[in-house]
């Protein structure tokens, strides 16, 4: 061979030895993270051969949820594989058994499947509706309805009978601190506080509760009020003008009621343009037909409502 043909052939062995390079590389670079995505995800037991990986007791402890929530992260995982390995174990028993061609058993299938695509759909219609700008929106309506509306502070001693409002209201006027009043004479679960109901709007308290303390100046202590819950005396402490809570305080709630709502819209809007014909029940006219609430989330809270403290007992409503 001469120095050329040596020269030829040295080039191209080393040519073909970098292109091998190059291509064990690339392939170590495709593979790195596939590898990586299996670590994240690795078998953590067999059961005849059927894996059961990371993922898998992941979606176990969401579904078995509060059952497990009590028990420690070791202690969580170990009770959910030997749950996952007994299930394998058990519905391959049930398959030799051909459980899967039984009607009822294809019934409930069917029913679990039509399950989890509707929650799967209305959760990603929330998702997607609970924008910053649309959360804002609402904080924004709620907040001006809230702004400006009066509240009162106060505190109450309850007992049961006039007589004792009376007398209780004898002790007041003879200069006994009400507070520590309260704590002696008052049955309202409340009493351990001097009777404190915080501040509160006058929907938040039965109309006669409501209508004597904001009757009453700051300092002033009422005459016995009569309500459902027995006899009242009642002292204001303060008054102010109602001011909202901050958006960062209330954005659960809102977070919620977007939720709630653009699901409740979603069903709504699928549910018009679904031929439904209700054969337990006669047919209904066309101009009476009412429109569907059943498809609303339960207790979707008005975004108001979101905001407002909670009603102090006992002249709740």
């Amino acid at each position: 061979m001469t120095p050329a043909s040596n020269a030829v052939s040295s080039g191209l062995r080393a040519g073909l030895f970098s292109a091998a390079v190059t291509g064990c590389l690339a392939f170590a670079l495709l593979a790195a993270p596939a590898a990586r995505a299996q670590d994240a995800n690795p078998v953590l037991a067999k059961v005849n051969g059927a894996e059961i990986r990371q993922s898998d007791v992941d979606l176990a402890e969401q579904e078995l949820g509060p059952s497990l929530a009590q028990l420690d992260p070791a202690t969580r995982k170990e009770n959910v594989l030997a749950f996952l390995i007994d299930m394998k174990i058990v519905a391959k028993a049930a398959e030799d058994k051909k459980i899967q061609d039984n009607a009822d058993f294809k019934k409930r299938l069917d029913f679990a499947r039509n399950r989890l695509l509707m929650d799967d759909v209305l959760a990603a219609e929330g998702k997607a509706a609970t924008t910053d700008e649309a959360m804002k929106k609402v904080y924004d309506e709620a907040a001006k309805q809230i702004s400006g509306e009066q509240e009162v502070h106060a505190r109450h001693i309850l007992v049961e009978t006039e007589d004792e409002a009376k007398a209780v209201a004898e002790e007041l006027k003879k200069g006994a601190d009400f507070a520590e009043l309260a704590k002696k004479k008052s049955k309202d679960p409340g009493a351990s506080d001097g009777g404190d109901l915080g501040f509160f709007t006058k929907d938040q308290m039965v109309p006669e509760f409501s209508a004597a303390a904001f009757a009453l100046e700051p300092g002033k202590i009422s005459d016995p009020i009569k309500t459902q819950f027995g006899w009242h005396i009642i002292k204001v402490e303060e008054k102010r003008n109602r001011k909202p809570p901050s958006f960062d305080q209330v954005k659960a709630q809102i977070e919620q009621y977007v939720t709630r709502k653009a699901q409740s819209d979603y069903v709504s809007k699928l549910r018009q343009a679904a031929k439904i014909e209700r054969l337990d029940q006669p047919a209904a006219k066309p101009d009476a037909a009412a429109k569907p609430d059943a498809a609303k989330p339960a207790d979707a809270a008005k975004p108001a409502d979101a905001a407002k403290p909670a009603t102090p007992a006992p002249a709740k409503k």
